[in-house]
């Protein structure tokens, strides 16, 4: 614990540095930025400006720093358009729309921005706390996952879904089953079969999880926006200067906590990310909600939890990052490469060989966090107030931020064409009552599915056997079994009290 405690105090003396700290908060606000614009993300942002850092000659400590400010920056920022816009930032922000956007639209854009910068705050701070005196602990652990573990924690994430949104279980799984399609789209790396490309060139890559994020939510709400306006039915959206309170604090408390604890320990799991810890915190917590049926509508629950999950998993996909040189995330690849481009080794010996960029970096992240909740909460009234551009200006807005996004990243004229074709499928599953989060859950989750399945056979050598072998997949497949099970044996007790408490007809 000793060396825990003058590790932080070096690490603090590194990053109070004057230049250190100054790219802190310039990486702190050039994140929220990037993860504002739709579809753009954590992932792009710092692949983008990481040639930036390296070639401006920075010390290694500094440049990572940066890098990290824009990394938890971006999962900050992902949130704006996903609560003003119902476009999400990232796969992260997916969750956030679920309850978001339906407080910004009943007039509670300052609330559920606030709230949501606080939650963010709450479990970003935690997930530091924990992976300073718990890292390499934690981390050994998780490297003992294995790709059948894995699997069975997609199986678990899977069975959230069909409580996860909506009224209607059914159309979820297939909501689900539509974005495992759409990942399974181009070369087999095992067999090098083309899948469901029907001879297009452009789609033998796969689609980019960008394409389908911005055509699904992006174009499909653009769409909606100009159906609305032709019909004459649109409605203008009305702006208060609501903004979080004590109240809703105490409300929220249990549901931040569980959130920042769900999305630490999920992100702590190499390869998961924040996508899978905000389905899983959101799922948790409509499950744990005495009275769910505010969820989808507005309910702050809803974001609490995936908002506190999200930043808690990017701390968390830290750990195995620092302490084993294990990327646990996307974007912690590309800050793990940053270190090699510096000729330094992620692993146990890092924090006694380069201490000044181990502890300095986990500093930073404590300094990030309090700068982004002041950057944050006093914007929250100007981004509310971008509702209240007119929607013939909002509606060509979204259009600009959509091409631009994806071809600023992709470069394929081709992937133009293909948001638009997702956009009109995406509005088509709107207009049948089709929830599009399970979608893109199911577009992200897929990939990772199909990926550990085969590691998990190829090292059992075809035997089905070994995906119930070990403890850790066992207990995950008997909580995707509760799941399932739990929520319809309720509902049937409470249909049961319900008739036994009915009055009885006068006889």
């Amino acid at each position: 614990m000793d060396a825990v405690f003058s590790g932080l105090a070096s690490g603090f003396q590194v990053a109070l540095d004057p230049f250190n700290l100054f790219l802190v908060l310039a990486g702190c606000f050039a994140g929220t930025l990037i993860g504002a614009l739709p579809g753009i993300g954590p992932i792009n942002g710092v692949a983008i400006l990481l040639p930036i850092a390296y070639s401006l000659g920075f010390k290694p400590e500094s440049a990572i720093i940066l890098l990290a400010g824009i990394y938890y920056g971006a999962e900050y920022g992902g949130r704006i358009s996903s609560i003003l816009l119902n476009v999400p930032g990232d796969a992260g922000a997916v969750m956030t729309t679920l309850d978001g956007n339906p407080m910004a639209r009943n007039g509670e854009a300052g609330k559920a921005l606030s709230l949501s910068a606080v939650a963010s705050f709450i479990g970003g701070t935690f997930a530091v706390v924990l992976m300073s005196f718990f890292g390499p602990a934690l981390a050994s652990y998780a490297i003992h996952f294995s790709p059948s573990d894995y699997v069975a924690l997609m199986v678990f994430a899977f069975a959230s879904l069909a409580s996860l949104v909506g009224s209607n279980p059914v159309k979820t799984l297939l909501a689900a089953l539509i974005g495992l399609m759409l990942a399974s789209v181009g070369i087999d790396a095992n067999t090098g079969v083309a899948r469901f490309t029907f001879g297009i060139p452009d789609i033998l890559a796969g689609i980019d999880f960008l394409v389908v994020v911005i055509g699904l939510f992006g174009m499909a709400e653009l769409i909606h926006l100009v159906e609305q306006q032709a019909a004459g039915t649109l409605k203008t959206l009305k702006i208060d200067k609501s903004f979080v309170t004590m109240k809703d604090l105490a409300f929220t408390k249990w549901t931040i906590l569980r959130g920042s604890v769900i999305g630490f320990f999920i992100g702590i799991l190499p390869g998961t990310g924040a996508s899978v810890a905000s389905a899983v915190a959101y799922g948790a917590e409509k499950r744990a909600a005495r009275d769910s049926s505010k969820f989808g509508n507005g309910d702050m629950r809803g974001l609490a939890a995936p908002e506190a999950a999200n930043n808690a998993s990017a701390g968390g996909a830290m750990v195995p990052m620092l302490t084993l040189g294990i990327p646990g995330s996307g974007t912690t690849a590309i800050l793990l490469g940053a270190l090699l481009l510096f000729n330094i080794t992620p692993g146990p010996l890092m924090f006694s060989q380069r201490p000044e960029i181990a502890w300095g970096l986990i500093a930073s992240m404590y300094i990030g966090n309090v700068a982004l909740l002041i950057i944050n909460l006093p914007l929250v009234g100007l981004f509310a107030r971008m509702l209240t551009i007119p929607q013939q200006f909002l509606t060509p807005l979204i259009a600009v931020l959509a091409f631009i996004g994806v071809y600023s990243v992709v470069s394929n004229p081709h992937d133009l064409y293909m948001i638009t074709l997702l956009g009109v499928f995406g509005w088509f599953l709107r207009k049948l009552q089709f929830s599009l989060a399970p979608v893109i859950l199911g577009f992200v989750l897929g990939g990772l599915f199909e990926d550990n399945l085969r590691r998990a056979l190829s090292i059992s050598g075809g035997d089905w056997s070994i995906l119930v072998t070990s403890f850790n997949s066992v207990i995950l497949y008997a909580l995707a079994l509760l799941v399932v099970v739990v929520p319809i044996l309720v509902g049937r007790m409470r249909r049961g009290r319900s008739e036994g408490e009915s009055p009885q007809a006068p006889s």
